[in-house]
């Protein structure tokens, strides 16, 4: 297996304060040096992405007086995939009285990540999330409130408080109405420049530092570059490498991909999250899967047959004859395990032969006993816009029928290494929100994904970056500079080989290979010979994809299918890396599951005396051995143990 990787020197986070942790954020934040408010308005930062992170951060930035560049490749920044985000987002206020806290808050984090999380990190997002709900309160965000005029809360998994604030089933809906509301009041100021339908293509480092983007008009194909002191990028996770995802069509790893070959370490690639309640696949036609809320678990219960191949109607199915499951085995969180927990369990029964529907990848999610309990107005009330949405889409009402469910690719936790201060191994380079590894370890705990976009955003990058604007503004560049001609000419260069290859197979089917080749051997279970066998088919798919993709069109035009080449080109290697990545970590910890490590119960068994660490992955070339370097996990606050839900 070393010839697949060579390990270089350790890394270390230089930025994180020392003392204790619950002063930790305030003493960076006072030793981060400022710019006053008249040098903030020489001084230009480029945001790519316009989803919660990139939003919030563009708005804040804005309004604090610096010239912000926001891109997005939608239409519009409302366009952005946080708008798909259902059950919550987390906050530590403990409005139910029920022992919540942030100490609280930052344990449940740190264990639901399976301890491969900083502490330090984690903790100042817990610190940060009681802010956070207050200024989307202020934004006019219409979260859910009981009786009292409180705002409410409901649990999710892997917890056993009720911290998750929710609109209903469309909370990323209204939480990025807020940050877009925010973003457009500063592009009406003219504090933001607001550029729509624009990939980013290439990342611009100038003397070591990150001094722009190179981006394509995706309407008139124009190559256009940009310049500025800094560069922050919040283009979400990387979960169509799978083809089958949760994730919006559009959603990519390109734009910090070429970060990475630019310098910027991968970290931990492998740390992908299966959600266990999505609508199951059910033909070869589909090109994506559908998310149904974490938050159904709260009131649905999740069971199978007891035996093997029953097809009998659930209805007709007694009591007796059922298996509720994730009560059986972990009866002290029973229906809200973690996610990982929960993916896993529901392979388990299916592969057993107890699975439901068609090809029998399915379990149940029964909401009979909730309708009983509470009456079918409380129950809609709750959840109404998720039952009409599974209705619309299966043709069966949940209501009556319980809804069929199974895990699906949803998350990465993996994403470029960053320090305390959120800058990537490239200076200049910040990187926010999904894009990043930094806060949920080998596992996302639910409603955790928006609390962390915010908290970058709006809080958290607003006031390391400063540190680093503080040495500028920096020399003025342009584009006759030999570093911008070159990343200027690799852009033109790719995107012509793409359209000369002209050969026999579409885009789709090649990404439709990786994405099975991923799901089969990287997916919720992964094995030495998989994943050998994963590798070895990659690196011919990929060889295959530059010598017989078929692209058509012009780049002169509106031309999808060059887009998705583009995108799906790194996607073959980026697969490459997360498959190395999986096969160098021998252990089972969180959504990274090794058949060959797990415990006599079939759970995850971790190594913490070799595997405790960040694994930051430097690029050496297409094909060529990446670079392990190791950051330390070291814990004084949580004790690292094997986790029990139990």
């Amino acid at each position: 297996m070393t010839e697949l990787y060579t390990e270089g020197a350790p890394i270390r986070d230089e930025k994180a304060p020392d003392g204790p942790i619950a002063e930790r954020w305030d003493k960076r934040r006072f030793s981060a040096r400022l710019v006053n408010p008249a040098n903030r308005r020489k001084l230009s930062i480029i945001i790519v992405g316009t989803g919660l992170a990139g939003a919030s951060a563009a708005a804040t930035l804005g309004e604090a007086g610096y010239n912000v560049k926001s891109f997005c490749y939608q239409d519009s920044p409302r366009r952005a995939h946080s708008i798909a985000a259902q059950g919550g987002i987390n906050a530590a206020k403990n409005y139910r009285n029920d022992g919540d806290s942030i100490y609280r808050l930052f344990y449940d984090t740190v264990k639901g990540g399976d301890y491969r999380a900083r502490e330090s990190n984690v903790y100042r997002l817990a610190q940060v999330s009681v802010e956070i709900i207050d200024q989307c309160v202020a934004q006019g965000v219409p979260f859910a409130r009981e009786y009292g005029g409180l705002l409410d809360n409901r649990s999710f998994g892997g917890v056993q408080v009720s911290r998750t604030f929710y609109a209903r089933g469309q909370t990323g809906q209204q939480l990025l109405i807020g940050a877009y509301q925010a973003l457009e009041r500063q592009v009406a100021a003219g504090t933001v420049e607001m550029y729509t339908r624009h990939e980013m293509l290439e990342l611009i480092v100038v003397d070591g530092r990150a001094r722009g983007i190179i981006v394509r008009d995706m309407v008139t194909g124009e190559i256009e570059t940009h310049f500025a002191d800094a560069v922050v990028l919040a283009t979400g996770g990387y979960g169509n490498v799978f083809f089958l995802s949760t994730n919006a069509m559009g959603s990519n790893v390109t734009a910090i991909w070429r970060a990475h070959r630019k310098g910027a370490f991968f970290a931990n690639p492998c740390f992908t999250q299966i959600h266990p309640t999505c609508i199951p696949v059910s033909g070869t036609y589909q090109s994506k899967l559908t998310l149904m809320s974490e938050s159904l678990r709260n009131d649905g219960r999740i069971w199978v047959p007891k035996k093997k191949g029953d097809t009998r109607d659930p209805r007709d199915i007694p009591e007796e004859e059922r298996d509720y499951y994730l009560e059986r085995m972990y009866p002290a969180f029973g229906n809200l395990v973690p996610r990982d927990i929960a993916s896993r369990a529901a392979k388990r029964v299916c592969d057993e032969g107890r699975g439901v529907g068609p090809g029998g990848l399915g379990v149940y999610l029964d909401f009979a006993d909730a309708i009983k309990r509470m009456g079918r107005d409380a129950v809609e009330a709750k959840y109404g816009n998720l039952f009409d949405m599974y209705e619309r889409i299966t043709g069966e009402n949940p209501y009556e029928v319980p809804m069929r469910i199974y895990p699906a690719v949803h998350y990465t936790m993996g994403g470029l290494w960053v320090d305390y201060d959120l800058q990537s191994t490239i200076p200049g380079l910040f990187v926010i929100g999904e894009a990043n590894f930094s806060d949920h370890g080998a596992n996302r705990l639910g409603a955790s994904a928006l609390m962390q976009g915010l908290a970058d955003g709006y809080f958290v990058l607003p006031n390391t970056i400063n540190d680093y604007l503080a040495d500028g503004p920096f020399e003025k560049i342009d584009e006759s500079h030999p570093e911008v001609k070159e990343a200027a000419e690799a852009v033109r260069t790719r995107l012509d080989k793409l359209l000369s290859i002209n050969g026999s197979r579409t885009v789709d089917s090649f990404h439709r290979e990786l994405g099975q080749i991923m799901w089969d051997y990287c997916g919720m279970e992964r094995t030495e010979e998989g994943l050998n066998k994963a590798i070895a088919r990659i690196r011919e798919l990929r060889a295959e994809f530059w010598r017989d993709v078929k692209v058509t069109g012009v780049n002169e035009e509106l031309n999808q299918a060059l887009e998705r080449a583009h995108r799906v080109a790194d996607f073959f290697e980026l697969a490459e890396l997360m498959c190395i990545d999986a096969l160098h970590r021998r252990e089972s910890c969180g959504g990274h599951f090794r058949a060959e490590s797990q415990t006599e119960d079939g759970e995850a068994l971790r190594h913490d005396d070799e595997f405790a660490y960040v694994a930051a992955w430097e690029f050496t070339g297409v094909g060529e051995p990446p670079v392990l370097h190791k950051e330390a996990l070291e814990y004084e606050y949580v004790e690292m143990k094997q986790r029990s839900y139990k």
